[in-house]
């Protein structure tokens, strides 16, 4: 197909199954290899029945070594066939809000944007503020991020669920040590062909922004809330000076709710007889646990613990997210062998 002249006059066409034939490429190879070892071994035990006992051990000693490569790499190319969430590879809407712990749930809820931000920027991903609710200590009650590059989404929804932390809040003067939380919503950022939302099912407001402790930054009615009226789902953006900047912010922010909710029913039918998906965003869990006294991130659902803090919140979350990742393709492959 990437030969035929009509494919390759198609540029939107030409460039998914170039990605589509990289990706099988990779699949390809490794059986390639895998059949190669197959056929060694072959040959490997065909000398084992030599009058030759030197060349018998040795083809012995190689069969071992080869079976074990054999079965390395049957276990990749297991999980390689394992199909992979068609969203992974695109942007991604994330909604941090801080939870329980008062003025330090939202100084931490900046944390994690700064967090994020410099994860994001460790990618090549873009991000832009889509809407936020700020305190005047530099927090955050609510923020909305967009970021868009290649497998924003993929790797970012690890993320949905319930941080945890564990410090002395700037605000406490006998030095105790406090548990506060924020929740993180990662949502998979539509097209806007995958949303189609009819202007008659939408009310518009618009109103006058205004800053910390309501102290006004704009003279004009520029934020936008708009509200879907058959879900009643509200977005809600001041951010930008202009009221149809902010106005085409929200509209991308209640596509992607609108298409979360959708999934999420999609999921709720699936999951009636099925466990939990690790990274499935279940909101009501507890995920991780941020620890200042002691240095140390504990991610929950996969048990796993590092001394890292400060370079983790300085972005450093390949680690966490490939253990994630890891635990996922061994659910998933557990899944097919089942069926």
């Amino acid at each position: 197909m990437l030969s035929d002249p009509n494919v390759m006059a198609n540029r939107e066409q030409f460039q998914k199954l170039a990605q589509e034939y990289k990706e099988l490429s990779e699949i390809v190879k490794l059986a390639q290899e895998y059949r190669r070892i197959g056929h060694s071994i072959q040959e490997d035990q065909a000398l084992l029945s030599s009058s030759d006992r030197e060349l018998a051990d040795l083809a012995q000693e190689e069969i071992q070594e080869l079976k074990a490569e054999q079965q390395r790499l049957e276990e990749k190319l297991k999980i390689m066939m394992v199909p992979e969430n068609p969203r992974d590879k695109g942007n991604a809407i994330v909604e941090i809000r801080a939870g329980t712990g008062g003025e330090e749930a939202s100084l931490f809820a900046a944390d994690l944007v700064r967090m994020y931000t410099k994860f994001a920027e460790r990618q090549g991903w873009q991000v832009e503020m889509m809407g936020s609710n700020p305190t005047e200590m530099g927090g955050f009650k609510e923020i909305v991020l967009s970021m868009e590059g290649s497998g924003a989404y993929g790797k970012m929804r690890y993320e949905s669920g319930v941080h945890r932390v564990q410090r002395v809040p700037v605000t406490e003067s006998s030095g105790r040590i406090h548990t506060s939380a924020a929740s993180v919503a990662v949502l998979p950022q539509p097209e806007e062909v995958e949303v189609q939302i009819d202007p008659k099912d939408l009310r518009v407001d618009v109103f006058r922004s205004s800053g910390p402790g309501g102290q006004s930054v704009n003279t004009t009615d520029s934020a936008v809330r708009i509200t879907h009226i058959p879900t009643d789902i509200v977005a809600t953006c001041q951010d930008e000076k202009s009221q149809h900047k902010n106005k085409a912010k929200a509209l991308k922010v209640l596509r992607a709710r609108l298409l979360d909710r959708a999934q999420e029913k999609q999921r709720q039918v699936v999951a009636q007889h099925r466990r939990s998906q690790v990274g499935s965003g279940d909101r009501s869990a507890k995920i991780r646990t941020y620890n200042f006294p002691q240095g140390r991130v504990t991610d929950h659902r996969v048990a796993l613990t590092l001394y890292k803090l400060e370079e983790i919140l300085a972005g450093e979350l390949e680690e966490i997210i490939q253990a994630l990742q890891a635990e996922e393709r061994k659910e998933k492959l557990q899944q097919v062998e089942d069926t």
